[in-house]
């Protein structure tokens, strides 16, 4: 079965529901738990001088910091044990290179459906992206919008 679990969690409403499905099919599996925060790269503006972050990656960091301690938090409730992890990067592109590095069985993500088609293509899906990518099987909760 899945002895090790990968858990990525943004703090969405998604994540949240990934993060609740994961401790509870943890009752089952037993598995160690590897809960993951991506912190995009900071967005940045062009200026004649250079390029300029509207939002410092420190902030960006610390935000995701933040939203790792409450996703940690949230599992220990549940008494759910897990190992926190906090990267910057591509989502993708870092939830693949985690799921490796921690030779992972299964990775778990939240997903929210989108109401238009512009919706979609404009956010894009980390889900189907990983699907390509990933080195193992993948779980996503799915969240249906309000």
């Amino acid at each position: 079965m899945y002895s090790k679990v990968l858990l990525a969690y943004d703090g969405s409403e998604s994540g949240r529901r990934a993060l609740l499905e994961c401790a509870d099919i943890n009752n089952l599996l037993q598995a160690q738990i590897h809960l993951l925060a991506v912190a995009p790269i900071a967005a940045t503006l062009f200026v004649a001088e250079g390029f300029v972050a509207d939002v410092p990656q420190e902030e960006e960091n610390e935000r995701f910091a933040e939203v790792l301690r409450e996703g940690l938090a949230q599992l220990k409730t549940r008494n759910v044990t897990a190992e926190g992890h906090l990267v910057t990067g591509d989502a993708v592109h870092e939830i693949t290179r985690m799921a490796r590095e921690l030779a992972v069985d299964l990775i778990v993500i939240g997903h929210t459906h989108h109401t238009s088609r512009l919706e979609r293509w404009w956010k894009g899906s980390v889900g189907a992206s990983l699907v390509e990518e990933a080195p193992c099987s993948i779980l996503v909760a799915v969240q249906h919008p309000s």
